[in-house]
């Protein structure tokens, strides 16, 4: 089982990274630290993740140390969407670099095709909590990213949170192929029709919240719980592994990249354990037939926005 994929550019990416979405300021230098050590060479962030500056904390003084050097991790972060606008989309992706003390990333994403209004609070809203919206097109903030390539600040692009048909919008137009797409993947949500167009336009595919982002803020008593899954459990204490273990490769195995987030060393290091064993082809059956269609991140409070991704099937 191969333990990379190799991208438009011919760079490698590892088929299993740390997450950082919802890693605390205090809490995520340390784990990008234990997770290097552990053997992870790659690394997702995002600028609105606001924690940026601690990841590159801890991955320069890694390098200083002498365990990596800089080409040996695979970093990526992701335009935060009140920047959606040209002029914008180069600001901030200097701001990333500023905040991991970095010349470049890896990858940079457009985090939703969705902008915000540009030139203010990090989430615009009114006095009701409604957020105002960008009228900016994906596509302009698509080739502003292209520009980022050819100046060297990234080594390519790619999408999240991006459906089929605004794929194949930006692939119209693309000068640079999207390298990447990242959206929602576990076994409560396949995403199975839109890996399967992105992965046949040769645009491989992350799983973001892989495990179910069970500590999202907006979790509600009675969510389905992925890694209480009896079902997957019984799995797991056949090759005596965790659920959450069964789960990363269940994905890895669909030739799906996975992020897990944790910021626990022994769970950091055990989620990286799953290149050992295999689930036969009846078990990955078995686990698809979980499939429920739902979404942890569905974002409701975007959904009037013109280019909310989330209105057709894939």
């Amino acid at each position: 089982m191969a333990t990379s994929i190799t991208l438009n550019n011919g760079v490698k990416v590892p088929m299993i990274g740390l997450g950082t979405w919802k890693s605390n300021p205090g809490d995520v230098a340390s784990a990008v630290e234990c997770a290097i050590r552990a053997g992870y060479r790659h690394i997702d962030g995002a600028f609105g993740y606001k924690n940026e500056a601690e990841v590159g904390q801890a991955v320069r003084k890694l390098i200083d140390e002498g365990v990596i050097k800089r080409e040996d991790v695979f970093i990526t972060t992701k335009l935060w969407n009140t920047y959606h606008r040209k002029d914008c989309v180069h600001k901030n992706i200097r701001e990333s670099l500023a905040n991991f003390g970095l010349d470049y990333v890896d990858l940079y994403l457009m985090h939703w095709p969705i902008g915000l209004k540009e030139d203010g609070d990090f989430l615009p809203k009114d006095e009701n909590g409604k957020f105002f919206f960008s009228d900016v097109s994906y596509i302009e903030t698509y080739q502003a990213m292209e520009e980022l390539v050819d100046q060297g600040l990234t080594k390519a692009i790619g999408l999240s949170n991006f459906n089929s048909e605004q794929i194949t919008e930006v692939l119209k137009i693309a000068k640079h192929k999207p390298a990447m797409l990242q959206i929602e993947v576990h076994p409560y949500n396949l995403n199975e029709k839109l890996i399967r167009f992105s992965q046949e336009k040769g645009i491989p595919v992350t799983a973001y919240s892989p495990l179910g982002s069970g500590d999202r803020p907006w979790a509600k008593p009675g969510d389905p719980h992925i890694l209480s899954d009896e079902r997957i459990k019984a799995i797991a204490d056949k090759y005596g592994k965790t659920t959450a273990q069964v789960v990363l490769r269940f994905n890895i195995q669909r030739d799906v990249i996975v992020i897990p987030k944790s910021v626990t060393p022994e769970r950091i290091r055990s989620n990286f354990d799953v290149f050992d064993f295999s689930l036969t082809e009846d078990e990955m059956n078995e686990i698809r037939s979980f499939n429920k269609d739902y979404r942890y991140c569905g974002v409701p409070w975007y959904s009037d926005h013109k280019y909310y991704p989330f209105h057709i099937e894939f």
